[in-house]
């Protein structure tokens, strides 16, 4: 290091420590309104930040002046967060942009986040209900308010922005089934979308269950099937993701949830039960129905077969007994 480096360095340190000595909490709460809220991101990915922060780094570290945040700790967050491959890959992406801006803005001298690494995760693949969980869900579906979209996704596996951009004109009541082509984009902000891909746009059949109970709430074409209870407005994805809480929290209570006050003090519902276990059941429902793969991948509006063979690979009893006697049927009429 020769005398201009030096000095360099000197100078970035002496500027480093007239900076304001702010906590995390209130960086991020500035770099997220100067750098990423006025960026052109989409409302989902502007989602992303902010509930990374809220949910993984500033609960953990948001106190502490960022002068004195560590690489350890910043690694800790990451190995502790018990999370999937890919939140762990974007709470690393919010830890390294926001600690990077505070860096080239003089706040800290070094950036604790550089060299921080992903740790072992799984894959982020959710799971088919238990057979307890579905005769639950099923009882309370008939009463609660928001039973008729629990059910859609269960019956359909639509996505849960699916669900929420359909109109009562996207059901065919003649020929019982359910179109399928557009979906509400995540975040606060209502925004229509069009699938990802082609594979989105489809056409889906409706179980006799479910059609009898869209068919007692039928409305007019251009009505929405589900909208928010007090405004009749269409949902975010957000308000959704609220719409199926609610109903997470009545199942919970049904099955035996202690309550005081009004507020669930002992839970007895998996934390792992969210909206999406929903479509992944009735990806494992159509296997064990014996549905080919191929027209699986169809119903499910997946763009790769691959996708869907990673849920069909599921072994179930009944999925190797048919299996058995398929094959024993086989061999008998050789």
């Amino acid at each position: 290091m020769d005398f201009l480096d030096i000095k360099v360095l000197l100078e970035e340190l002496v500027q480093c420590c007239q900076s304001p000595d702010i906590s995390v909490s209130e960086w991020a709460e500035r770099w997220y309104g100067t750098y990423v809220a006025n960026r052109d991101i989409t409302e989902k990915s502007a989602t992303m930040y902010r509930q990374k922060l809220k949910h993984y780094i500033l609960p953990k570290i948001g106190d502490v002046p960022m002068r004195e945040v560590t690489e350890i700790q910043l690694q800790e967050i990451l190995n502790s967060s018990n999370s999937s491959k890919s939140t762990a890959q974007k709470v690393k992406i919010v830890m390294q942009a926001m600690f990077r801006r505070a860096k080239s803005c003089k706040l800290i001298l070094n950036d604790p986040s550089e060299n921080i690494v992903l740790p072992k995760a799984p894959e982020g693949t959710h799971r088919s209900i238990t057979d307890l969980e579905r005769k639950e869900i099923l009882r309370l579906a008939e009463e609660h308010y928001a039973g008729l979209y629990v059910l859609t996704l269960l019956q359909t596996g639509i996505r849960p922005g699916e669900a929420i951009a359909l109109r009562w004109g996207d059901i065919n009541f003649k020929e019982r089934t359910i179109t399928i082509s557009r979906a509400v984009e995540s975040g606060t902000k209502v925004k229509i979308k069009d699938p990802k891909t082609s594979a989105g746009v489809r056409v889906l059949p409706i179980s006799d269950y479910l059609y009898e109970r869209l068919w007692h709430r039928k409305k007019n074409a251009d009505e929405l099937i589900f909208c928010q209870p007090l405004t009749g407005r269409m949902h975010s994805s957000s308000s959704a993701n609220d719409y199926w809480n609610n109903f997470k929290r009545a199942l919970d209570i049904q099955m035996g949830a202690k309550v005081y006050r009004n507020k669930i003090v002992q839970s007895v519902v998996a934390e792992d039960l969210v909206a999406y276990c929903l479509r992944h059941t009735y990806c494992t429902d159509l296997q064990r129905a014996g549905v080919p793969i191929n027209v699986a991948k169809y119903l499910m509006g997946h763009s790769d077969i691959s996708v869907t063979s990673k849920i069909y690979t599921s072994m179930t009893p009944d999925v190797i007994d048919r299996a058995k006697e398929s094959m024993d049927d086989f061999y008998s009429r050789l």
